[in-house]
């Protein structure tokens, strides 16, 4: 017996383009935001363990690194970004942990 399935009957899948739910926010987030690298987009913005500037917008408030779909960065710039703050901390340039709440 050969099963025919009719394309309003196929159930629809990640990758398929549906027609119902087009243009819609995405439930809870809503939509995304494409996020280019800072790094890759302005090639003269060096990461450093001394740029100290820089290290404390990829840092939380609570002195934690910010994750990669937070900032944006690429993975490459990600692992360097995240090595750098770990020297700056050792070099006593940023905190281990945040602002102690008084």
């Amino acid at each position: 017996m050969e099963r025919s399935f009719d394309n309003d009957r196929r159930p629809r899948g990640r990758d398929d383009e549906g027609g119902d739910d087009e243009g819609e926010d995405r439930g809870r987030g809503g939509p995304r935001r494409i996020r280019v690298c800072q790094f890759c987009a302005e090639k003269n913005k060096t990461i450093d363990y001394k740029n100290v500037d820089v290290l404390r917008g990829l840092i939380s408030d609570r002195g934690k690194i910010r994750p990669r779909r937070q900032t944006g960065t690429c993975a490459r710039h990600q692992r360097r970004v995240a090595e750098a703050i770990k020297r700056a901390r050792h070099m006593a340039l940023l905190p281990f942990a945040g602002e102690m709440a008084r």
